[in-house]
């Protein structure tokens, strides 16, 4: 099968060019020239900004027909419209990258399946335009332009990312529980989060390319070990090798007000649970999670450790300074009320 995968070298893509290579594919990435030596002599290449769309489309239109393509890196509308002019009638197959985060939040009932309401609120710009790539995609779909498989992973980690913090910041935090240094949670630490490791959600990706069963459907491909996010934290320092350090809630509004622009995820995606349903993917695709949480995060600190990618958490002092202040602020609140309390009477 000739498969052209678009951005070829990221975190899913490359567990899923490894799966498609293996099976004896005729594999291409398509990237802006990022290649891997992984896959040296053992895929083509193209390279191109796929958002220089004129650009892009003229080179997907002389490279000739796939029976496949899986386009991980379509993340704005433009570009979904771009992808459609390029591959339209050129592809028996068009496999997007979509996200959970599509899912309007919070949803009407757990765990969430593929058919739940997707109006993600538009000030979570990355939800919002990915649940319109998927409108326009679909509209192509029924058009007959190509047969469209949407597969939705959630938060997905492996060799080359970290975990996820409140913030979405460099891999700190790691550092911070080898020093035993507090960690911020948002809320109360007991909204439901999962994680899908990269080299399971690959495998679906690869199985869905050329599955006819797989032709016009939707996925979820997540993971399977609900916890809340201070079960999450606690099996980080697991995966370390270290006790768990206190946690420091914080109400997400709180977070919100002192740093809006790093805390924007906690208001809209992760104070809300996100749990789903992956029935339909163990059933088309095989989906299986084979990787649990603690195992896969030991495997993800190797890979940035033995790359120099966990940096010294003194370098970033804004993070001691939120966890002193709500300390302070505590403490005065604490001063300022006491004797306001009563006893419990039953």
């Amino acid at each position: 099968m000739k498969v052209l995968i678009v951005g070829g070298t990221g975190l899913i893509s490359t567990a899923t060019s490894r799966v498609l290579v293996a099976s004896g594919h005729d594999v291409t990435h398509c990237n802006r020239g990022k290649s891997s030596d992984e896959f040296k002599g053992k895929v083509k290449e193209i390279t191109v900004d796929r958002t220089r769309y004129a650009e892009f489309e003229a080179q997907m239109a002389e490279s000739g027909k796939w029976d496949c393509v899986i386009d991980m890196v379509c993340f704005l509308a433009e570009e979904a419209k771009s992808a459609i002019r390029a591959f339209s009638k050129r592809t028996r197959q068009y496999i997007f990258c979509s996200t959970t985060d599509v899912y309007t939040k919070p949803p009407k009932r757990f765990p969430i399946r593929e058919d739940e309401e997707r109006k993600p609120l538009k000030e979570f710009s990355y939800a919002w335009e990915k649940a319109e790539c998927e409108r326009l995609l679909e509209e192509a779909h029924r058009r007959g332009d190509f047969a469209l498989t949407i597969i939705r992973p959630s938060a997905t980690y492996g060799e080359g990312r970290g975990a996820v913090d409140p913030f979405r910041s460099e891999p700190f935090y790691f550092d911070r529980i080898r020093k035993g240094r507090p960690l911020i949670v948002h809320g109360d630490g007991t909204s439901l989060w999962t994680s899908c490791h990269r080299d399971d959600v690959g495998r679906a990706f690869a199985r869905a390319a050329g599955n006819r069963r797989a032709f016009g459907r939707a996925y979820n491909a997540t993971g399977e070990d609900c916890m809340t996010w201070n079960q999450y934290w606690q099996g980080v320092a697991e995966a370390l090798g270290k006790p768990c350090p206190p946690l420091v809630h914080i109400p997400t509004d709180v977070l919100l007000r002192i740093v809006p622009n790093r805390a924007s995820w906690c208001g809209v995606n992760f104070r809300h649970n996100n749990i789903f349903f992956n029935d339909a993917a163990k059933r088309d695709l095989g989906f299986e999670v084979t990787i649990r949480w603690v195992e896969g995060m030991q495997r993800s600190i190797k890979w940035l450790d033995d790359h120099g990618g966990i940096p010294a958490c003194e370098g970033f002092p804004w993070y001691d300074r939120i966890i002193e202040a709500w300390e302070r602020f505590g403490e005065r609140m604490a001063d300022e009320l006491k004797g306001e309390d009563e006893p419990f009477r039953p």
